[in-house]
C-alpha cells in the first residue's frame, strides 16, 4: 500500500456585513470572509492538503480566481471535484486534521456540522476528520479581525 501525506493552508480577508461560510456553515458574525467563491477558508485548505498530497498541485490550479465559473461558488463543490480528481488517479482518503485561527465567532459549536458536511462531500467518516480551532490571542492581523487562517494535513492511500 502507498500512502502519502499532504499539507493545506489558506487564509481569506474578513470584510464587514459580508457572509462568513466556515465547513460549509454559515456562520452568524458581523464580520466575513471575503474571495471569488464563497472564501471558506477550511475547505479551500483541505483541497490544497488533498491535491497536494496528490502531486496534483492545488486549489488555484484547478479553480482559478479569474474564471467566471467559480465566481461564488460554494466550496463543498470544489471539495467534491477536489476528490473526484485523487480518485481518477486512484487515491483513497484515509483522514484529515485540520486547523482554523480567528478571533470570533467561537467554533466549536459548530464543529460537528462541518464535520457531518465534509464526511458527506467526500465520502469518509466523520471519525477520521478532526477539525480544531484557536484564536491569536488578539495579535497580528487575525487578533484584529481582519482576517481568518485555516490549517489542514491529510494522510492519502492506494493499493
Amino acid at each position: 500500500m502507498k500512502i502519502k501525506v499532504g499539507f493545506g493552508f489558506d487564509v481569506h480577508q474578513l470584510k464587514d456585513n459580508h457572509p462568513f461560510v466556515i465547513g460549509g456553515v454559515n456562520l452568524e458574525h458581523h464580520k466575513g470572509a471575503f474571495g471569488h467563491s464563497d472564501a471558506d477558508v477550511l475547505l479551500h485548505a483541505i483541497c490544497d492538503a488533498l491535491l497536494g498530497a496528490a502531486n496534483l498541485r492545488d486549489i488555484g490550479f484547478h479553480f482559478k480566481n479569474t474564471d467566471p465559473q467559480w465566481k461564488g461558488i460554494s466550496s463543498v463543490i470544489l471539495l467534491k471535484e477536489s476528490v473526484k480528481l485523487l480518485s481518477e488517479k486512484g487515491w483513497e482518503i484515509g483522514n484529515i486534521d485540520a486547523m482554523l485561527c480567528l478571533e470570533a465567532p467561537k467554533i466549536n459549536p459548530h464543529i460537528p456540522e462541518m464535520q457531518k458536511n465534509i464526511a458527506e462531500a467526500i465520502d469518509i467518516s466523520i471519525d477520521d476528520i478532526s477539525i480544531k480551532a484557536t484564536t491569536n490571542e488578539q495579535m497580528g492581523f487575525i487578533g484584529r479581525e481582519e482576517g481568518v487562517v485555516a490549517y489542514a494535513v491529510c494522510l492519502i492511500q492506494k493499493g
